[in-house]
């Protein structure tokens, strides 16, 4: 699981009553009369996360309504743009040649080139390189960021042994895989609607990403073209299908979240004039959007009003890796202030916004000693705790377990809910034979309670009989060689 860089957020709102003076200084304060102790704000936290099974329901039939509402127009109201993605086509494994990718959609991004040997051969190598992209480049201008990223290929591409082979009088194509909100216009363009996942990068919304990348690879003097725009979703579902001619469907779980599926022509009114030769195309939902059915407490609404896009992204912020490490810290900070959870003084870096990362969570959830004694050097790690009782660190514990919980069910009942919509449009020929979700991202490979959780909502709502043939499969890294598959399908030299 990568970890998140920190988005930049709004100062916190001190708990100060006057200045210079806390709230509530003791262990046990005394609010409107009531005693306010940990074990308290605890219970009310799991009494608002809780994710029964009606909950759940109303999550996928409300994504379901939403995902109906975006494909009908782009006006609707719904919070799920269903962006049409323009592909058209997917890989079929006769594929061949030299193609390569390019993947940005968190705190770093990749390169990646995959030399594809058709129906024999399939996969017959793969090199690729990660690049963290420094932080002040999250807030700087488009040019500085797609000059850095085109000096990142520029040098991979240098690095090109002679396992890989370009036929002669080829130019390399590359597929990228750009994992932010874009209103796609063609398989190889698409204006940036907004940055998410922390991004704050200036001049670029409005643009054309594809045409930003070209002007970047011009100034460094690199000869590629982009045969394909996808986000990593899309890349996901590609590389995936690529193995399994039963993959319908593709979720990223990682820094952030979003999900694609396979959709018939007809069933979108707002393509007016279809293009598509074979009947569907892939829908980019961009699900971090979703905001309907599912509980949020007050410290998901802080945390949300304090960041650079309040009143966006909800479901993502409740349920992708960058944010659950966040909502974490919020609930300590108030166990802290109001009852003295870690003792008389607050801990250093407790009141510092997404100091405790989702990584931190998922090392905590994994100890399994009766004095949690590694949840107490994270802790000390971390916020900068001196020292945690016990009782604090089962608390810890336990509120972790319970933003989680609540993160990975939710999950699934957005998985069912996509399931369920195309379940139901195709009159229930879906459910009734095999399906494979591909699942990519940190967050799903390397966090096992969330994964749990979400599989476990997903066989809850669809029960033991149609769980069965709903597969829900790991495919790691495949939106980079999903990227370089469709750059490849799209390829200008075709035979």
């Amino acid at each position: 699981m990568s970890a998140a860089t920190p988005p930049a957020v709004r100062s916190c709102r001190p708990f100060l009553t006057a200045p210079g003076r806390r709230r509530c200084p003791a262990v046990r304060c005394s609010l409107a009369g009531d005693v306010v102790t940990a074990s308290r704000i605890l219970k009310e936290l799991k009494s608002g996360c809780d994710t029964p099974l009606p909950v759940l329901r109303r999550v996928a039939d409300a994504m379901a309504d939403d995902m109906r509402a975006g494909l009908a127009s782009d006006h609707s109201g719904s919070d799920l743009k269903m962006i049409l993605s323009y592909v058209d086509a997917l890989p079929t494994g006769s594929e061949k040649g030299l193609f390569y990718a390019l993947d940005l959609g968190g705190t770093n991004f990749r390169v990646l080139r995959v030399q594809l040997g058709g129906k024999d051969n399939r996969v017959i190598d793969t090199e690729f390189e990660q690049v963290s992209i420094p932080q002040e480049l999250m807030f700087g201008t488009s040019e500085e960021l797609f000059d850095f990223i085109a000096s990142g290929l520029a040098s991979f591409v240098e690095k090109e042994s002679e396992r890989f082979y370009l036929p002669p009088g080829r130019k390399r194509e590359i597929g990228f895989t750009f994992s932010f909100p874009v209103n796609q216009t063609s398989i190889d363009s698409g204006i940036l609607i907004k940055w998410t996942k922390g991004f704050a990068v200036s001049g670029t919304a409005g643009k054309d990403v594809v045409a930003c990348l070209n002007e970047a690879m011009e100034r460094k003097g690199l000869d590629m073209r982009v045969s394909a725009l996808v986000n990593d979703a899309v890349g996901t579902l590609a590389g995936a299908r690529y193995w399994d001619d039963d993959v319908m469907v593709a979720v990223i779980l990682g820094t952030g979240t979003n999900a694609c599926y396979i959709e018939q022509i007809d069933a979108i009114p707002k393509l007016l004039s279809p293009a598509s030769g074979c009947g569907r195309t892939i829908i980019n939902t961009e699900w971090g959007a979703f905001s309907s059915g599912f509980p949020l407490t007050e410290f998901d609404n802080d945390m949300d009003n304090e960041s650079i896009n309040p009143g966006e992204q909800i479901f993502e912020k409740t349920i992708a890796g960058m944010y659950l490490g966040e909502i974490v810290r919020r609930v300590l900070l108030k166990m802290s202030k109001f009852a003295d959870l870690f003792g008389k003084y607050l801990p250093e870096k407790l009141s510092t916004p997404f100091v405790l990362r989702t990584p931190d969570l998922c090392a905590m959830h994994q100890d399994e000693s009766e004095d949690l004694s590694e949840i107490g050097k994270i802790l000390n790690a971390t916020i900068g705790t001196t020292s945690s009782t016990l009782e604090a660190r089962k608390i810890t514990m336990d509120v972790t377990d319970t933003i989680v919980k609540r993160g990975g069910r939710l999950a699934g009942a957005g998985i069912v809910g996509i399931l369920q919509k195309l379940d139901q449009d195709s009159r229930g020929l879906v459910f009734g034979k095999r399906l494979v979700v591909a699942m990519d991202g940190g967050l799903y490979e390397n966090y096992p309670q969330y994964r749990n959780h979400m599989k476990s909502a997903v066989n809850e709502l669809l029960g033991p009989e149609l769980s069965k043939n709903v597969i829900i499969e790991h495919t790691k890294d495949g939106s980079g060689i999903g990227a370089a598959l469709l750059a490849a399908v799209n390829s200008k030299y075709i035979d």
